[in-house]
């Protein structure tokens, strides 16, 4: 998941807007664009088989002109402020921008080219000004204030109640009250700020792909699956290459590589780029730009009357401030380091006994910790990919969903979409239509790195008019090659799961306002409905409904289920250290106090230093390839993976003691915090599922950092 800058400008439009129709306000000339039409498609989903590339920009303009217009009705009505006639009305407004940009940004993401890349470079700060002028209009909020003023005579629903406070609350923290030149500065601010993160993740992914390894020398991909290997052969001729293999900075391609191939300084090749992607000293280089975005934030939390950006941030998360973050951080800090220092001195011994005396390096890791896998739990990831074909996995979270929520996944043939590789899924509920499910599994230049879900059209209900969810899941898998399926690891469908989660907070929302809807929740909040379904997808009656044999059929075997679990189980040490250390990373940036442009390298170094870092292990996220924290949504929230663990090894440890994984009165009261949405605080709506506070002991016995 993600949202700043670009998705930032999506977040701030679900604030005050919904997907109900708006009466179209456009010229003749715009009214042959798809974008701008009624969409006469099957339950209303964009006509993707219409839209150009070039629609978007002009689209794009012209329901910001739409959304104006609508703006001054509510700012110049002359009757007095009333929550219909202000609150409820700035949620309606922008109908739209909301259609345009929902499918806009969810495209850009996932199938981008050279005129979507222009497209969002000029339209981010049109859109960024563009909510300025609202959010930051003195007028429009004296209208707001009245309201408010008034809310304790107002005989308004909890959610309306909440619509009001939340309204009042982002104008102020928008920066409504700042004043003369300052507001002025604000609004500069902004831009810049847009503009960067645009200009961050184009060079991110200009230098993710631009990069490759190319042998012919088979000895060197090891005992890669075969697979894998005709994946490499693919990508090598994509690159002009007559025979051999090549490997690239994508996360499907890279890892597999340094897991199996005993050609060290390959190696060490591939592992040096992917840790200074947009870091050469170049066009591409994104350590000025990090260094920018870090003081203008500071600059921008000072005019916000805050001393730091986090503080900034946190005043709306289930952490509040960042001493809390650090707290959370630090109580499993020493516990994880200590354990992947323990693993550390396994690998190196298992690199020795190889013959290899040479010091351990960080493109080591991987490669010797499958060895001593093998060696120590009989143990090799190419045992279990069999077992997780792509459309096996993708079926076994369906299954969970039926069991847990009673849903039901009916392929759309015939569809439009966005890539001839799509999948779409009709959702519903005993024969009810409940929403709809992009899933987008493969890789490719056009995509962004990593996995994520999107929400193209938000659920609400608004006067009788229920308007059902649109969500996508975006994946970067290996497609299959020739007679090869897409066969994916352990932790790959792991990832299946977890977005698959985030589909189902979407999808199962029910609330009255689309900025309240679904996944528009704390961020420290969002990450728990995903990460919980990863500790369903693991147990064995779960795994015995879809890790299947994609050439038997046969269910994945006990006995390799065990050593799977022991195996993985080997390198927590490392992946709780990669994550934390990008977490303080990210906190590190925000708590500054100072605008004083840092150097990028030497403050990441320092802060690394400061937390003990070995040197064998990156941050999951360097500074210049952190688009969590300067492309996406997640600056000074990186850490909420590990506030949603606390919730999710918490909800799974209460599932597990009424002796039944699929509880149904549980799972009715889980669903029920799903449909809520945003409409209560992350507190608020854990209490209500759970009956308490969030207890940190399961997740120590689930990390092993505590005896159960």
């Amino acid at each position: 998941m993600y949202k700043t800058s670009i998705v930032l400008l999506i977040s701030i439009i679900l604030l005050i807007s919904c997907d109900t129709e708006t009466k179209k306000q456009t010229t003749k000339k715009m009214t042959t664009n798809p974008l701008l039409e009624k969409w006469d498609t099957p339950f209303g989903i964009p006509p993707f088989d219409k839209i150009k590339s070039t629609d978007y920009l002009p689209a794009l303009r012209e329901a910001i002109k739409v959304h104006n217009n609508e703006i001054k009705i509510i700012l110049h009505n002359k009757e007095k402020p009333t929550f219909k006639n202000t609150i409820e009305a700035l949620e309606l407004s922008g109908s739209m921008l909301k259609k345009v940009s929902g499918v806009f940004f969810a495209i850009k993401a996932a199938n981008t080219d050279d005129v979507l890349k222009d497209a969002a470079k000029k339209i981010g700060p049109e859109l960024t000004a563009h909510f300025d002028e609202i959010q930051l209009n003195t007028n429009l909020f004296k209208r707001i204030k009245k309201v408010y003023n008034q809310k304790d005579n107002l005989k308004l629903s909890a959610e309306e109640k909440h619509l009001l406070n939340e309204t009042y609350k982002n104008y102020v923290q928008a920066g409504v009250n700042v004043e003369g030149k300052d507001k002025d500065r604000l609004k500069e601010i902004n831009k810049k700020l847009s503009a960067l993160a645009i200009k961050f993740g184009d060079n991110l992914l200009d230098e993710t792909n631009s990069f490759e390894v190319h042998t012919n020398d088979k000895k060197d991909l090891g005992n890669l699956s075969e697979s894998l290997v005709a994946l490499a052969a693919d990508e090598a001729k994509k690159r002009g290459h007559n025979k051999g293999w090549s490997f690239t900075l994508q996360r499907p391609s890279i890892n597999p590589f340094l897991e199996t191939s005993p050609n060290r300084e390959m190696r060490e090749k591939l592992f040096q780029a992917y840790a200074l992607r947009a870091n050469n000293n170049n066009d591409k280089d994104n350590k000025a730009i990090v260094s920018e975005m870090a003081s203008l934030r500071v600059e921008k939390a000072k005019l916000l009357g805050y001393d730091t950006w986090a503080d900034k941030v946190l005043a709306n998360r289930m952490a509040e401030k960042p001493e809390n973050v650090y707290s959370l951080m630090d109580k499993l800090w020493n516990s994880a380091k200590a354990m992947a220092e323990n693993d550390k001195k396994a690998l190196a011994k298992m690199m020795k006994d190889d013959g290899i005396d040479a010091t351990f390096r960080g493109s080591d890791w991987r490669y010797y910790v499958a060895k001593v896998r093998a060696k120590r739990y009989s143990f090799n990831e190419d045992e279990t990919r069999p077992y997780f074909e792509f459309n096996n996995v993708r079926d076994g979270a369906f299954k969970l969903a039926k069991t847990l929520f009673n849903l039901d996944f009916e392929p759309l043939n015939n569809i439009p979409t966005w890539h001839k590789d799509q999948q779409v899924f009709e959702v519903l509920e005993n024969g009810k239509h409940v929403g709809i499910i992009y899933m987008d599994f493969f890789a490719r230049e056009s995509k962004r790195g990593g996995a994520w879900m999107n929400e193209i059209r938000m659920q609400s209900n608004v006067d009788g008019k229920y308007i059902t969810p649109i969500v996508t899941n975006n994946f970067n898998f290996p497609a299959p090659s020739g007679d090869k399926p897409s066969l994916l690891s352990f932790g790959e469908a792991q990832t299946v799961f977890h977005e698959f989660g985030h589909a189902l907070h979407g999808l199962l929302s029910n609330v009255k306002y689309a900025s309240m809807s679904g996944t528009n929740v704390p961020r420290d909040f969002v990450e728990f409905p995903s990460q919980v379904m990863e500790n369903w997808m693991s147990e064995p009656q779960v795994l015995a409904t879809y890790a299947k044999h994609y050439k038997t059929g046969k269910v994945i075997p006990k006995e390799l289920i065990e050593k799977m679990n022991n195996a993985n189980n080997f390198d927590e040490g490392f992946r709780t250290v990669e994550y934390m250390a990008a977490a303080y990373l990210d906190m590190n940036w925000h708590t500054l106090t100072d605008t004083k442009l840092q150097d990028t390298d030497a403050f990441e170094k320092a802060a690394m230093d400061k937390i003990g870092l070995m040197d064998e292990i990156l941050p999951r996220y360097r500074s210049t390839y952190y688009s969590h924290i300067f492309s996406g949504g997640y600056s000074a929230g990186y850490y909420s993976y590990l506030w949603s663990e606390v919730l999710d090894a918490d909800t799974f440890n209460a599932f597990k003691k009424t002796g039944d994984i699929f509880n149904k009165e549980l799972a009715t009261k889980y669903r029920a915090m799903l449909a809520a949405g945003g409409s209560k605080s992350g507190r608020h709506l854990y209490k209500d599922f759970i009956g308490r506070d969030p207890e940190i002991t399961p997740l120590l016995i689930k990390k092993g950092f505590l005896e159960e």
